[in-house]
């Protein structure tokens, strides 16, 4: 941490003063950017789409969409209005109210969190003075974190209300990944509310012109895209709705525009949280360090607006690359990495910010600071030499294990074997009607008639 970066004026650079150029606006100015969070979103959602298989295309050596539209760009929309003219199916038994609200439950808590996210500074627009951004509040970060919590209510309440064990188990999944790596991810934000000295958007923003929080708190910065990826369910920690394990999660149920729904859902919180990793760590709007050399104009106009997309297009760039790169986790691993690794790491890095911190603003010397820096850097490096031995161990035990079960599997041939039910037992949930056996008597053809249910036998 460099002496300039912690200097204390920086608290005052993101002062509580930014939120004055909030509130004063007309009526229609707030509607134009509201309107124009929608589109943009709702635009970032179709590209991002075809960013996805077309990117993932060429990193499997083939072309991806490329038959609608000029370079397949009108894909993602013609799969759009597929999905829209699908017969919407509702199964019968499930909570109707609860079943048709849970899509939008998930949709919407995403496009409110977009309102906080500063993309540029203030503007000319049809002769009004006004910041590029809708609004922002005193606890404006804390509005993204609240968002995130409320949006997973919709993956739960729609497995639930779908009545289908798959469903209700990629539900039950969902919540406990969320509320497991959003842990870490608020974790992440405390070391930048520590440094920057408020909770808004704007302010932190400004709290970067000297060095971005991206190098000044790498860790953070790190913590957060692990977060973000499971904060979203993306590939490689998309446990939630795994095909192989679970049909198709808390989405199995659903289909024509309640998936659609949730389908938007998930893409439109990879744009919110690749909004804020750009807010928080990367500069928000200002321009790349070595850019104002040469254009001294960059952080003023409409030109911040671009510096902001390219940051925000990088990082979604590195959803594609993920999905493309890592496989799928075991659902034991996504929790061992939330809880013994992302959460036991923010939380040794924020009480060395906070102390270092403290330190610099009280004016401690130089060699105070790095003392305790490296008091810290010395337990952190003893930490985790302590964790490769305990890892190192339990690799051991594990190869012991296998190397048991392998043995008693060749004795026993129907050792570990998949446990398979009773055939009299009941499909969960079915209501599919038995189809009798051709050779079956008159009464037993009548009952299949009157509705009865597929039972296994």
């Amino acid at each position: 941490m460099t002496p300039a970066a912690l200097d204390p004026r920086v608290a005052h650079l993101a002062s509580e003063e930014t939120l004055s150029a909030f509130g004063g606006d007309p009526w229609w100015i707030t509607t134009i950017k509201a309107l124009g969070i929608f589109v943009f979103l709702m635009v970032c959602v179709l590209m991002m789409i075809m960013a996805d298989r077309k990117v993932m295309g060429r990193m499997q050596q083939r072309h991806g969409p490329n038959r609608m539209g000029p370079f397949g760009l009108l894909q993602s929309l013609f799969d759009g209005i597929k999905l829209s003219l699908k017969e919407d199916l509702i199964p019968r038994g499930v909570d109707r109210f609860v079943y048709i609200a849970a899509p939008m439950i998930a949709a919407v808590p995403a496009f409110i969190a977009f309102s906080v996210i500063p993309i540029g500074p203030e503007v000319s627009m049809f002769g009004v003075i006004t910041p590029l951004q809708l609004t922002d509040l005193p606890v404006a970060a804390l509005v993204v974190l609240a968002t995130a919590a409320l949006g997973v209510y919709g993956f739960v309440l729609g497995g639930w209300a779908s009545q289908s064990p798959y469903a209700l188990l990629g539900g039950l999944r969902a919540s406990a990944q969320v509320i497991s790596y959003e842990i870490a991810m608020g974790l992440s934000f405390v070391a930048v509310f520590i440094m920057s000295g408020t909770l808004t958007t704007s302010g932190i923003v400004e709290a970067q012109r000297g060095l971005w929080f991206a190098v000044l708190l790498l860790p953070s910065f790190l913590v957060y895209l692990v977060t973000m990826v499971g904060e979203t369910n993306r590939l490689p920690f998309d446990l939630a709705e795994g095909e192989g394990e679970i049909v198709g999660g808390f989405m199995t149920e659903y289909g024509s525009m309640k998936f659609t729904m949730f389908f938007l859902a998930e893409y439109v919180n990879m744009c919110t949280v690749a909004a804020v990793s750009v807010t928080l760590f990367l500069g928000g709007w200002l321009a790349p360090p070595g850019i104002t050399a040469f254009l001294p104009g960059a952080n003023e106009g409409w030109w911040p607006a671009l510096w902001w997309l390219l940051k925000f297009v990088g990082v979604m760039f590195l959803f594609i690359w993920a999905r493309g790169s890592l496989p799928r986790v075991r659902y034991d691993q996504l929790m061992k990495l939330g809880w013994k690794v992302l959460i036991p790491i923010q939380l040794v890095w924020i009480t060395a910010v906070a102390v270092v911190r403290m330190l610099v603003l009280e004016d401690a010397s130089p060699v105070v600071v790095g003392l305790v820096v490296a008091a810290f850097t010395a337990a952190t490096v003893a930490a985790f030499a302590a964790w490769l031995r305990h890892a190192r161990r339990e690799r051991a035990e594990e190869a012991i294990q296998r190397a048991e079960s392998a043995r008693r599997a060749r004795e026993d041939p129907a050792f570990g074997g998949f446990p398979v039910p009773p055939s009299t037992a009941p499909h969960y949930g079915s209501s599919v009607l038995a189809e009798p056996p051709r050779t079956a008597p008159a009464a037993a053809a009548d009952r299949n008639k009157k509705g009865e249910e597929v039972t296994g036998a």
